[in-house]
């Protein structure tokens, strides 16, 4: 099956708009890419009508175009009629908005669709999901416009099971600065699942880094996917529910997923070239530092601080995290304090956490990263940024972004993420280096370099 137009559809047709309730989820997906995306978009009700001076098309065959893609939202009893209609049509793709089928006892309907589809090889996305959002494309989620909240293009593509995880983190990835490709929420996944839309991703060209959210698989469908994973030139990233006996219920009437047992699926991924996000913030964290650095570290941290309590607390969350921070050497502990102002030489604490003190400068900075940066005893670095220090400047991200590059080894720092240090932060992410709100934010990047193997 082709899934191309699941995501660059060139014509759309919403089949259930309503000509009276615009906050109908079908009028709401219309509305937003009739305006607003590069997509020629048709209205569909077998009752006709107008919608705003726009025709409503009684049946897909009586639109006057080809539709590369089919927005269903009408009554779940209706979707095969609809769904059959679509086919003969010659439609390319589906989206089923629609929810009420084997989530709420309807496996029959469910069934029916899956059959008809997989006769026609006719890709379709859903029920009782979401659908897809694609920057400048596309978006099928029946969120008003005015609520939506936008990362900005990137490469990250998140597929769910749940909708609502999924705008969660478009928000979070938003506020953290993560780029999205795609956001794909696939609900009962009856035809298109995860090894499906992995096999679309990893030839994806602007998809760097696939992260899914899981409840559960079909018997034998988790060990395929994992298998897949395996061999996935780009990095895979899973954050899974159904962990306790509550949760497998709470999957089973939400996707009436089988959450099967978590342990042994856990120990699975671990074993392969896969990395499990225990929480949110380890999802969001790991796609972040993932879109920025593809290559493996072995895990040799230095930190660089102008606070010594930031800096054990980043020492405690490595070593939680099985992190190694070694001790600098007598030779490269020279090396910095050479470069170092000649205030802050007598004073700054050059072990592993480098304490610069809240008396340093910009200079400082540079002059220890450098010095880091060149020694093969550190293989990455780790910055934790107080924007309030007197003597630092928004321009410090710029500077130590520069160093990353000259020595080509991976930097991630920590910064109080609040408007008024919106510079620093930018100097860093416009140059693709990660920056994470809080020091585990920056340790979880860490650890997802070290996690992964090379594909």
């Amino acid at each position: 099956m082709d899934l191309k137009y699941l995501f660059e559809p060139k014509t759309m047709a919403v089949i259930g708009v309503s000509s009276a309730n615009d906050r109908h989820p079908a009028n709401v997906i219309f509305a937003k890419n009739n305006n607003r995306y590069p997509v020629e978009v048709f209205a569909v009700n077998p009752k006709g009508g107008k919608l705003h001076d726009e025709e409503i098309y009684p049946r897909v065959a009586d639109i006057p175009k080809k539709i590369d893609l089919a927005v269903i939202a009408t009554r779940a009893e209706l979707v095969p009629d609809v769904m059959a209609d679509c086919i003969k049509a010659g439609v390319k793709s589906g989206i089923v908005i629609s929810g009420g089928f084997t989530e709420g006892g309807r496996k029959d309907l469910q069934d029916r669709m899956v059959s008809m589809a997989k006769e026609a090889s006719f890709p379709f996305i859903g029920p009782n999901c979401l659908g897809v959002y694609v920057p400048f494309k596309v978006d099928t989620f029946f969120l008003p416009i005015e609520r939506m909240i936008k990362p900005e293009p990137g490469g990250v593509t998140f597929v769910s099971q749940s909708g609502g995880i999924l705008v969660d983190h478009i928000i979070k990835f938003k506020e953290q600065g993560v780029g999205m490709a795609k956001a794909i929420s696939i609900g009962n996944k009856a035809l298109i699942k995860e090894k499906e839309l992995l096999a679309y991703l990893v030839r994806d060209p602007a998809t760097k880094v696939i992260a899914y959210y899981i409840e559960g698989f079909d018997e034998g469908e988790g060990r395929d996917f994992v298998l897949a994973a395996d061999r996935s030139p780009k990095p895979v990233i899973i954050m899974k529910s159904g962990k306790t006996p509550a949760g497998n219920r709470a999957v089973s009437s939400h996707t009436a997923s089988l959450a099967g047992d978590y342990a042994s699926f856990s120990a699975a991924i671990a074993q392969h070239n896969i990395l499990e996000a225990a929480n949110e913030s380890e999802l969001v964290s790991f796609c972040e530092v993932l879109s920025s650095y593809t290559k493996p570290i072995e895990g040799k941290i230095g930190i660089i601080t102008g606070s010594g309590g930031h800096g054990a607390m980043t020492v405690d969350a490595c070593s939680l995290n099985g992190i190694k921070v070694p001790e600098l050497s007598v030779e490269l502990k020279a090396e910095i304090k050479k470069n170092l102002t000649e205030n802050i030489q007598a004073i700054a604490a050059l072990g592993n956490p480098a304490d610069l003190t809240g008396s340093s400068i910009d200079e400082d900075f540079v002059a220890c990263a450098k010095a880091m940066s060149a020694s093969t005893e550190i293989d990455c670095v780790i910055v934790l940024l107080l924007p309030y220090i007197p003597g630092l400047t928004l321009d410090i991200g710029v500077k130590l972004s520069s160093v990353s590059k000259q020595f080509n080894k991976p930097f991630i720092a920590y910064v109080p993420q609040v408007e008024k240090y919106n510079m620093l932060i930018e100097g860093f992410e416009l140059n693709g280096i990660p920056v994470a709100p809080s020091i585990e934010g920056a340790v979880l990047m860490a650890k997802a370099l070290v996690r992964k193997k090379s594909c």
